[in-house]
C-alpha cells in the first residue's frame, strides 16, 4: 500500500475526527494519500489539518480507495471507480453497514493490515442498464453494484412492467416498481421488499416486485447470464429508473436492457471479516436467546 485515495460525501458526527486519525495513520506508514476534491473541501471547511493533495479522477496508480461514511458512500465510490480496478474498503461512520463494514475503532489495526497486504478481495458482480433513449440514461456510469430499480413517477397509480428474460415473456407486473438486484444488493432494497439474502459469490440476479398488485407475484432468482428487458407503461408520461443512488427519468414505453457487467468491483475483506459474519451481526441472526 503506497498510494491511497480517500473518498467521502458527508460529514457525520465523528467523520472529521476519524478522517484525521486515518490521515495520521497513513502518514506513519509513509503512504501517499490523496483526498477526493469535493470531500477535501468539506474537511478543510471543518478545520482538518490535511496537508494532502486532492484528486478529481482515479487511475491505476492508486493501490486502494478508502470510503468514509455508510453504504451509500461506498456505492458512490464504486460509481467513481468504475472499470479502473481499484479495491475499496468502507469505514463505517454511518448506520447499518453491509458494505462499509470497518468500524472506526478498528482503524489502526486495519491500516496495519492494509499496509502489510494482509487482506483478501471479494469480487462483486455488477448489473448494467442500456435504454432505447440513450441520451436519458446516466452514461458513462450505467452500472450498479446493488440494484437497478424502476418505479412510478409523480403518481399514486401503479405501473405495468413488461418483463422478458432472454426475449421470452416472464410476466407483466402491476406494481409500484420492480427491483433487479445483484447478490450484493440482496441485503438492500430487495430484502426490504421480501427478496432473499444471497451470498455475494452466487452467479445470480433477483427480480423483486415492489408492492405488487398481482398477489401471486413473488421474488425470482435467475442466472446472472440472463438478459432482462423491461418496458414500463402507466398513467404518467415518464417513469423513474435508479442505478443504486443515481436516478434518471424515461418516457413510457422506453425499453431497458439489463445484463451482467463485463467487470467486477473488489471489496477488501480483512481477517475476521466475512459475508456470513456481517449478516449474522447486522441482521441479528445470532441474537436468538436459544443460542
Amino acid at each position: 500500500m503506497k498510494k491511497v485515495a480517500i473518498y467521502g460525501q458527508y460529514l457525520h458526527d465523528d467523520t472529521v475526527k476519524t478522517c484525521q486519525k486515518l490521515i495520521d495513520l497513513l502518514r506513519s506508514k509513509d503512504c501517499v494519500a490523496l483526498v477526493e476534491s469535493g470531500f477535501h473541501d468539506l474537511l478543510k471547511g471543518q478545520g482538518v489539518a490535511l496537508g494532502l493533495d486532492s484528486f478529481d479522477q482515479l487511475d491505476k496508480s492508486f493501490d486502494l480507495l478508502i470510503s468514509m461514511g455508510g453504504d451509500g458512500t461506498v456505492l458512490r465510490a464504486v460509481a467513481y471507480i468504475g472499470k479502473v480496478d481499484i479495491p475499496v474498503i468502507g469505514v463505517n461512520t454511518g448506520r447499518l453497514g453491509f458494505l462499509a463494514t470497518l468500524h472506526k475503532d478498528q482503524l489502526e489495526e486495519a491500516v496495519n493490515a492494509l499496509h502489510n497486504g494482509d487482506y483478501t478481495l471479494s469480487k462483486r458482480s455488477l448489473i448494467t442498464l442500456v435504454s432505447t433513449h440513450e441520451e436519458n440514461h446516466p452514461e458513462p456510469r450505467n452500472f450498479a453494484l446493488n440494484e437497478v430499480t424502476v418505479s412510478r413517477m409523480n403518481t399514486t397509480s401503479m405501473i405495468q412492467i413488461e418483463t422478458k428474460l432472454n426475449e421470452e415473456l416472464l410476466t407483466v407486473y402491476w406494481a409500484d416498481g420492480l427491483i433487479i438486484s445483484t447478490p450484493t444488493g440482496s441485503t438492500g432494497y430487495s430484502l426490504s421488499c421480501g427478496g432473499p439474502v444471497i451470498s455475494p459469490d452466487t452467479d445470480a440476479f433477483v427480480i423483486t416486485p415492489i408492492a405488487p398488485h398481482n398477489l401471486n407475484a413473488r421474488p425470482l432468482v435467475i442466472p446472472d447470464h440472463t438478459e432482462i428487458t423491461i418496458k414500463v407503461s402507466g398513467r404518467e408520461e415518464e417513469f423513474l429508473a435508479s442505478l443504486d443512488n443515481r436516478i434518471a427519468s424515461y418516457p413510457n414505453e422506453t425499453q431497458l436492457t439489463l445484463k451482467k457487467a463485463d467487470f467486477t468491483i473488489d471489496l477488501i475483506e480483512l481477517k475476521g471479516q466475512s459475508f456470513i459474519k456481517t449478516i449474522r451481526e447486522k441482521l441479528l441472526w445470532g441474537e436468538d436467546k436459544r443460542n
